[in-house]
């Protein structure tokens, strides 16, 4: 198990970044967070499996919209007791 704080950027605003995202992560198994920032990025904070969390960017990454051209991931600490995975507006 292990917990990524990401922030993405690129074309990943306004062509469904979160909901694919939230979608996924749910499908995956994952728990965590998205949400838009004010400067054109997109933040997440994801927890499971190190597999899981590659196939979800893995996903992310192959969308028809989405066009992640930079990416700043780092490992945080576990959440314990999360439960979901949810977009935040």
């Amino acid at each position: 198990m292990e917990r990524r704080h990401i922030y993405f950027s690129g074309r990943v605003q306004g062509v469904g970044f979160r909901f694919q995202a939230s979608w996924a992560a749910r499908r995956l198994g994952l728990t965590g967070w998205v949400r838009n920032l004010s400067d054109g990025r997109v933040e997440m904070e994801v927890q499971g499996e190190r597999t899981a969390i590659e196939k979800l960017l893995e996903l992310l990454n192959e969308d028809t919209y989405i066009r992640i051209r930079g990416m700043e991931s780092r490992e945080i600490p576990l959440e314990e007791g999360e439960r979901k995975f949810c977009t935040e507006y």
